[in-house]
């Protein structure tokens, strides 16, 4: 049988806040495990790093001036193939868990997957609210709690003579940089260095750093 396929995507974390790449801060033993016994991907680029036309040139392959996702508010055109429907024809199940996130404040339905689950926009930390073929409805609990245990549902539930393909895409860690309760104390007693621009007033750069949203204080 082929080998089943999970993709993790997380949202807006920099490569050291997985402990395998040398953080020094964050300790994630199952993710480095994963690397351990798969690959590390030390010198990569991506096609694009704006959010949406990311996700869509990782989902179709292609540049983003061929799939035509070229900004935040760029809706995916659903009769694009993409990696979920070349699996599926392969014989693969499908699947879809957590942040979709393309066509900002116009949620699009996923296309290529059997199952798919997902919140609208940016959604919400705490009770998100979730998206499927029937409907909208709200799941009680911290976002990436619900979307990991919805993935391992799935994956538990799925029919298991066929090899299965599921994209979990977590919210966090975007803006607006809510943590669940339970942890808003683990790094009070650590040292934790702030980069070089964490004091910058943008006085001396382009317009387009100085308008940016990805600030801490203001989120």
């Amino acid at each position: 049988m082929p080998p089943n396929i999970l993709f993790i995507m997380v949202d807006d974390h920099a490569a050291k806040a997985i402990s395998c790449y040398g953080g020094g801060v964050n300790e994630t033993p199952h993710m480095d495990r994963i690397s351990k016994e798969g690959m590390l991907f030390n010198h990569c680029s991506v096609t694009n790093s704006i959010c949406t036309p990311s996700r869509a040139a990782i989902l179709t392959g292609t540049h983003n001036h061929v799939n035509g996702v070229v900004i935040l508010a760029s809706k995916i055109n659903k009769h694009l193939p993409n990696v979920a429907k070349h699996l599926r024809t392969g014989g693969y199940q499908t699947a879809m868990i957590g942040k979709w996130y393309l066509g900002e404040g116009k949620p699009h339905e996923p296309s290529g997957f059997d199952h798919w689950t997902v919140i609208p926009d940016q959604g919400l930390y705490h009770d998100p609210e979730f998206i499927n073929k029937d409907g909208r409805y709200i799941e009680k609990g911290y976002v990436t709690d619900v979307i990991r245990d919805k993935s391992i549902k799935w994956m538990k539930e799925r029919h298991k003579d066929k090899p299965f393909f599921l994209m979990c895409h977590h919210k966090a860690p975007h803006r607006s940089w809510e943590c669940h309760p339970k942890y808003k104390s683990m790094f009070q007693d650590h040292d934790i260095k702030v980069p070089d621009t964490y004091t910058d007033d943008y006085k001396y750069r382009a317009k387009a750093a100085e308008v940016a949203k990805m600030r801490v204080e203001s989120t």
